[in-house]
């Protein structure tokens, strides 16, 4: 079976778009071309897309990687479009490797990001059951899969490539919440020929932009802000290509912004009105002013239950200005002035309408805000560069995840580097220690907290037209998820760093079970990995232990950069009951013993 990532010669484009005319040519006879799809009908996939694929690359129209395992690919082709705006094409055949790129599809669906899905599906003539389709009878058995996850279509005859297309188009390039697009290519179909105007196929759309809400209800949302004197805002994934309009508002409105993790960096770390993430892992400041504020402005969240503490993060507000592109969920809040719009014109707006002194109250707000926001940093600190702890799994004093974490984007902001993040525990800490000044620096999958994200994202860099060089932060568990990356990182020539940090266990779950019912339950093993020997088997990977210092840490960080190709520091770190191991949660959360009492406020609450 051949697994392939099919990406565009030039950003933004779907495989194969370069053979199109563009708009504007004038339509000749020769315009007309046929195109060959052939269906083979052996239970393993398709044979002939290969081949197709294998022409169009050698004519240098479309190019092609392959990849060891699906999900990996998934998430590749995920890191490929949210971080350098190419848009490639999964390809995959029918039954578990279908299944895999569809799991590993759930990045891209949680992140609002663009990525094409191709699969085999069932066969279509009812010749008897299809290896590896879902083993019952049904017609459309695996599109109803796959339209459960998001856009889909089956490709049921050739002539219906035209509306397939357009259906993709508008999915992978939405205008405010792209996605992936499912396109399921029958088997057991024979070769068929089909007649085409390539200049009649789907192009990348092209969206005007949003309008915004007019001068009535922009100036009543300006005067809501002026009137209240504890103002915060709630800055969503939508508002990370607004991140200047959005500091003008917080300015001019005498707002502190509150982050999600996937939007650290939208303000300055150091910015006097940024008070870091807030929800239920948070930071102290972040959290304070979600307990304290009077009036929320929320742009482009979708106010999921970890970054709105499970519905009751805002006990003291009393409206919400609410600025998204999405009809439903700029409604989500009761009491709200609803803003349906571009959010960076939104925000330009109201910060001209809010321009001019703040009010004393206004200003009281920002100087208790800049207090807690000492705190925050102060603690921060402290547990980045304070003593390293004795560990009882590595029976030695070994650094904390805190440590680790501050030392490698200490580097990677001298560096360039890029930053990914993997789910679990090196997620948690990593967006309450990490200090971007700009959006872009950080990729953490928070969407779905899919384990194996970030090593895989690690690809993107070979495949793009101007890769960057990458640090993947990941855990023993996320790492184990797609090891492959070893392989595929050196395979297509990879630049990049997975820093592994080592605890021996799922610690996320772990914590969690230790702060509701005082003891952790199967979350570990006994089994000792060496991941430095592992990776050196891998010819071209360099393998690094980075030891329990700082030093040394810093020393291997420099030795994987210099590296040309794909390298792996060990870091063994510190997991245990001393507060100073993490970075600490500041939110509630409707989950486990701690549900009860979530409910109870939730149902009190106004917003």
């Amino acid at each position: 079976m051949t697994h392939q990532i099919a990406a565009a010669t030039g950003p933004g484009s779907a495989s194969a778009s370069s053979t199109r005319p563009k708009a504007t040519d004038t339509p000749k006879p020769e315009a007309r071309a046929t195109a060959s799809a052939g269906f083979q009908p052996k239970p393993h996939g398709n044979t002939a897309i290969a081949e197709i694929l294998r022409t169009y690359e050698a004519h240098g129209l479309v190019k092609c990687w392959q990849f060891r395992n699906e999900v990996e690919m998934a998430h590749a082709a995920t890191a490929l479009s949210w971080v350098y705006g190419e848009v490639p094409a999964v390809l995959t055949s029918i039954g578990p490797g279908a299944l895999q790129a569809l799991a590993g599809s759930l990045a891209a669906a949680s992140n609002g990001v663009g990525v094409y899905h191709l699969y085999g599906d069932e066969t279509t003539h009812g010749e008897g059951y299809n290896m590896q389709q879902i083993p019952r009878p049904g017609q459309g058995l695996f599109g109803s899969l796959t339209e459960r996850m998001g856009a889909s279509y089956t490709l049921h005859t050739p002539a219906a490539l035209r509306d397939a297309l357009r259906n993709g188009s508008a999915a992978v390039f939405h205008p405010w919440r792209p996605a992936p697009f499912y396109l399921n290519l029958p088997l057991n179909t024979q070769l068929a020929r089909v007649s085409l105007r390539l200049d009649a196929l789907a192009a990348r759309p092209v969206w005007p932009r949003l309008p915004i809400p007019d001068e009535a209800a922009l100036a009543a949302a300006a005067k809501l802000i002026a009137g209240a004197d504890r103002v915060a805002i709630k800055v969503g994934a939508g508002a990370r290509h607004a991140a200047v309009a959005m500091r003008r508002l917080a300015e001019a409105s005498g707002a502190v912004a509150v982050l999600s993790p996937g939007t650290v960096g939208v303000l300055p770390d150091a910015h006097p009105h940024n008070l870091h993430v807030a929800g239920s892992k948070g930071s102290i400041s972040g959290n304070w002013a979600m307990q304290e504020a009077d009036l929320l402005i929320v742009i482009g969240s979708r106010a999921v239950c970890q970054s709105d503490c499970s519905g009751i993060g805002w006990p003291e507000v009393r409206h919400v200005v609410n600025i998204n592109a999405d009809p439903t969920d700029v409604q989500h809040y009761n009491e709200s002035t609803a803003l349906l719009g571009d959010a960076a014109a939104i925000c330009e707006r109201l910060a001209v309408a809010l321009a001019g002194p703040l009010t004393p109250a206004k200003s009281a707000w920002l100087g208790e805000a800049a207090r807690k926001k000492a705190e925050w940093m102060a603690l921060r600190d402290a547990r980045a560069g304070g003593p390293r702890c004795f560990d009882a799994v590595w029976r030695r004093q070994v650094l904390t995840q805190p440590q680790a974490i501050a030392i490698a984007e200490r580097f990677c902001r001298e560096v360039g580097a890029l930053k990914f993040f993997d789910a679990g525990d090196v997620q948690a800490n990593g967006f309450q220690v990490i200090r971007d000044d700009s959006p872009g620096e950080t990729y953490t999958e928070s969407g779905a907290s899919y384990m194996g994200f970030a090593v895989s994202a690690l690809l993107s860099q070979a495949i793009a037209g101007k890769g960057c060089y990458g640090v993947a932060f990941t855990g023993d568990g996320s790492f184990m998820m797609n090891p492959q990356i070893l392989i595929d990182g050196i395979e297509h020539g990879v630049h990049g760093t997975i820093l592994l940090l080592d605890n021996r266990r799922m610690a996320a779950i772990s914590s969690l079970q230790e702060a509701q019912f005082d003891t952790d339950y199967r979350t570990n093993d006994s089994v000792a990995v060496d991941y430095v020997a592992m990776a050196g088997s891998v010819e071209g990977v360099m393998a690094l232990s980075a030891g329990d210092t700082e030093r040394g840490l810093r020393e291997a960080l420099a030795k994987a950069h210099a590296h040309p190709g794909l390298s792996l520091i060990h870091v063994p770190v510190y997991y245990g009951a001393d507060p100073a191991g993490g970075m600490g949660a500041y939110g509630q959360w409707n989950v486990g013993p701690w549900s009860d009492g979530v409910q109870e406020t939730y149902t009190k609450t106004l917003i």
